[in-house]
């Protein structure tokens, strides 16, 4: 709703905005689409795979084995159509982000803990972003150099766990600097009044009132511009634990295989008619396809995305209002 009314308001360039970054993220999300699993180990591949393997014997009984790359394709293109909405979403939160950031940063000068939590807080997605780098996270942990002897540090189910909680430990902390944030937004009140002050001529006292007001009743929506994203990643971090059959222990998990698809096993009456027949296998066929290697897959790439949007976002926030919103 709030993006809404950013892109229907006429003036300001907020719809140009949203049209910009849209455009924009459409485009990253399809070169991501096509980054390979030793660069990126999003697990797509494997998702896709298992998708399609269970899908693979109702389409050959209806004689459409031709449907198999359209529907990796139309996957694909729907995750990356849902990345451009997605990234269009979370623009202005990470344009909001920055600012705060900024301000919260020069109100902490004299408390440098503070300091180092909210410049923690604020690279978050950049730490997302490298645990899903295969070559700079898994492997370095998997094979790290000793002497000039490789030793394993971690194992992939136990580099798993700990990707988890490292996810949850970044949510629990942004979360932890949300009250600084929010305050650094209020203050826009003080700094909006000396502003009003400064300019020539007579002043009326509604028209402080006015600009103090705006800035009291807009803190609710950037809470919920500060508080959104924090949400979608740690929600989508539970389900990718849930759904995708990791665990909170470092001990070994069992690894998962490509379930075989349902459709063939779905019991069929001696009565029920050729309808009834098609409906059960379509079932058993749907009910085989979300396998936890595709939800792997989709739930990770949602956390990966969402954490690259939150960045990009931010950084052209800083640069904006360190040296655009002047001028």
């Amino acid at each position: 709703m709030v993006t809404r009314l950013y892109f229907s308001a006429e003036e300001g360039g907020e719809r140009s905005v949203c049209l910009t970054f849209a455009f924009l993220f459409l485009l990253l999300a399809m070169l991501v689409q096509v980054v390979q699993e030793d660069t990126l180990e999003l697990g797509l591949e494997p998702g896709l795979a298992s998708m399609t393997q269970n899908l693979e014997p109702l389409l050959k009984k209806q004689g459409w084995d031709w449907a198999l790359p359209v529907v990796k394709l139309a996957t694909r293109v729907g995750l990356a159509v849902v990345g451009s909405i997605l990234g269009t979403f979370l623009t202005f939160p990470g344009l909001r982000m920055a600012q705060t950031h900024r301000d919260a940063l020069t109100m902490s000068e004299d408390r440098p803990i503070l300091q180092f939590l909210l410049h923690i807080s604020f690279l978050s997605p950049l730490f997302i972003l490298w645990l899903w780098t295969k070559p700079i996270a898994r492997d370095f942990l998997h094979q790290a150099p000793s002497g000039g002897t490789p030793f394993s540090l971690l194992s992939d189910s136990a580099f798993d766990s700990v990707r988890l909680w490292v996810l949850v430990a970044l949510c629990l902390l942004r979360l932890a600097v949300t009250r600084p944030h929010l305050q650094a937004y209020l203050c826009l009140a003080k700094a909006r009044v000396e502003q009003l002050q400064r300019e020539a001529g007579r002043i009326e006292a509604r028209e402080i009132q006015r600009r103090v007001v705006r800035v009291y009743c807009y803190v609710t929506v950037v809470s919920l511009q500060y508080l959104t994203p924090l949400i979608l990643t740690l929600n989508c971090t539970l389900l990718l634990k849930s759904l995708g059959g990791y665990s909170w222990g470092l001990g070994p998990v069992p690894v998962l295989s490509p379930a075989l698809s349902s459709a063939s096993t779905v019991p069929i009456g001696p009565g029920e008619d050729e309808v009834q027949q098609t409906a059960a296998q379509i079932a058993g066929a749907l009910g085989g396809l979300l396998t936890p290697l595709f939800l792997r897959g989709v739930l990770s790439s949602l956390i990966w995305w969402t954490a690259a949007c939150q960045l990009l976002s931010s950084l052209f926030g800083l640069y904006f209002h360190q040296h655009l919103a002047g001028s």
